[in-house]
C-alpha cells in the first residue's frame, strides 16, 4: 500500500468531513481577507514606498470609481502609476500563478498517488526549458506568426509536447500506471535537458544564455495587464472543473482497487486530469518561467491542516498557494536593496527547509499528523 493510500485510509482522512460547513466557509472568508491585505501590502512596498492607505484608496478608485479621500492629488503623483501599471498586475499574476501551481500539484499527487509529485513531474519543466531555450537562442526565424510569439509560445509548446510524450510512453504496453508515469517523466526530462544543454553549448550568444538562465529561475518582472487575461481564464476554468471533482480525486487517493468498488474508471480520469494539468502548467510556465516547490510544498502543508478530503482541501490549497507566492515575490523584490532576485530562488530557499521540517516533524506519511 502506498503512502498516499495509507493516508487516505487513516482516521485523519475524514478529519475535514467533521468540520462544519459554516466553519469551512469562515476559513475561506479569512483566507480571502488575508489575500486582499497581502495584495495591498505587496503593492505598497518596493523601491518606492507608498503608504498602505494610499494604495488601497488608489486601487478602490481604479476598480470601482469610488473616491475615498483626496484621490485627485494621489493620481497626480507617481504612486498611482507604479501601483496600477507595474505592481498590481504583478501581484495579481503572482496570486494566479501560486494558486495554479498549488492546484496542479494537488491534482498530480492524487492522480499518480505519489507524495513527491509536483506540476512538473510529466517533464513539463524540462520541456518548457527546451522550448524557451530554442526560442531565445535560435528563434522561429521566418515561420510565419511564430516568430512574433517569442519565448512564451516556445515554452508552452515545449511543456505541452513533453507532457504528451510522457503520457504516450506511460501508456505503451498496457494500462498507464503511476510508476510508469514517473519513470517516463524522468526519461523525457533527461532528454529535454540534454537537448537544451546542447543548444546552450553550441550557441554563440552570451546575452541569450544569460536570458535562458534567468528564465529557468522564474520571475514575475515582466507581468503586464495584457498577460493576465489568458492566465485568469485558464485558472478560472481549471478551478471550476476540479472543484467539481472531489469524489473522483478522493477515490484516487484510496487506489485503483478501492475505486473499482466505487464504480470509478480511474484510468480515464487519470488521463484527463494529466492532460488538463499539463495544459495549465504549460500556460503558467510560459507566463513566468520555472517556479519550483510551490506545487510540492503547499499541498502537503494543507493536508496537514484540513485533511485530504478534496472538497475542503482544494479551495484552501488554491488560496494559500496564491498568498504564498504573493509574499514570496515581495521578498524577491525587497530582500536585497536595489536587486531583484529570481522568485524561484526564494521559493527554493523557503520550500527546501520547510519540506525537511515536515519530514522530521511528521514523518513521511503524505501530510498526516
Amino acid at each position: 500500500m502506498s503512502n498516499l493510500q495509507a493516508q487516505a485510509m487513516r482516521p485523519g482522512f475524514d478529519r475535514a468531513l467533521v468540520t462544519t460547513r459554516y466553519g469551512f466557509w469562515f476559513v475561506q472568508l479569512i483566507l480571502a481577507v488575508i489575500a486582499i491585505v497581502s495584495i495591498g501590502i505587496a503593492v505598497s512596498i518596493g523601491q518606492v514606498h507608498i503608504p498602505l492607505g494610499d494604495s488601497f484608496r488608489i486601487l478602490i478608485y481604479k476598480l470601482s470609481g469610488i473616491e475615498i479621500g483626496d484621490i485627485p492629488s494621489l493620481l497626480q503623483g507617481q504612486g498611482a502609476n507604479i501601483i496600477w501599471n507595474i505592481r498590481f498586475p504583478r501581484v495579481l499574476l503572482a496570486l494566479l500563478i501560486g494558486a495554479g501551481l498549488s492546484l496542479c500539484g494537488s491534482i498530480m499527487q492524487a492522480a499518480v498517488q505519489n507524495p513527491l509529485a509536483d506540476p512538473y513531474i510529466l517533464g513539463v519543466s524540462s520541456g518548457a526549458t527546451l522550448g524557451a531555450t530554442f526560442a531565445i537562442l535560435i528563434g522561429f526565424g521566418s515561420i510565419g506568426f511564430l516568430s512574433q510569439m517569442g519565448v512564451a509560445f516556445g515554452a508552452f509548446v515545449g511543456a505541452f509536447g513533453a507532457a504528451m510524450i510522457v503520457m504516450v510512453l506511460a501508456g505503451l504496453g498496457g494500462k498507464m500506471s503511476s510508476v510508469k508515469l514517473v519513470l517516463s517523466g524522468m526519461v523525457v526530462n533527461a532528454l529535454c535537458t540534454a537537448f537544451a544543454n546542447f543548444i546552450i553549448y553550441v550557441a554563440n550568444n552570451t546575452d541569450g544564455i544569460r536570458t535562458v538562465t534567468f528564465w529557468t529561475m522564474g520571475s514575475l518582472a515582466a507581468a503586464k495587464w495584457d498577460k493576465l487575461p489568458l492566465v485568469a481564464i485558464v485558472m478560472g476554468l481549471a478551478m471550476l472543473f476540479f472543484l467539481l471533482q472531489p469524489r473522483i480525486l478522493n477515490a484516487m487517493l484510496m487506489g485503483d482497487e478501492a475505486a473499482v468498488t466505487l464504480g470509478v474508471n480511474l484510468s480515464a480520469y487519470r488521463r484527463l486530469y494529466l492532460l488538463l494539468t499539463a495544459i495549465i502548467t504549460g500556460v503558467l510556465v510560459a507566463s513566468c518561467g520555472m517556479i519550483g516547490f510551490v506545487g510540492l510544498i503547499i499541498p502537503h502543508l494543507i493536508r496537514g491542516l484540513v485533511g485530504s478530503d478534496h472538497r475542503r482541501f482544494l479551495p484552501t490549497a488554491v488560496w494559500i498557494g496564491g498568498i504564498f507566492l504573493v509574499w514570496t515575490d515581495l521578498l524577491a523584490r525587497v530582500l536585497i536593496p536595489k536587486v531583484e532576485l529570481p522568485i524561484g530562488i526564494v521559493t527554493a530557499l523557503i520550500g527546501g527547509p520547510l519540506f525537511m521540517y515536515m519530514l522530521i516533524k511528521k514523518g513521511y506519511n503524505f501530510g498526516g499528523k
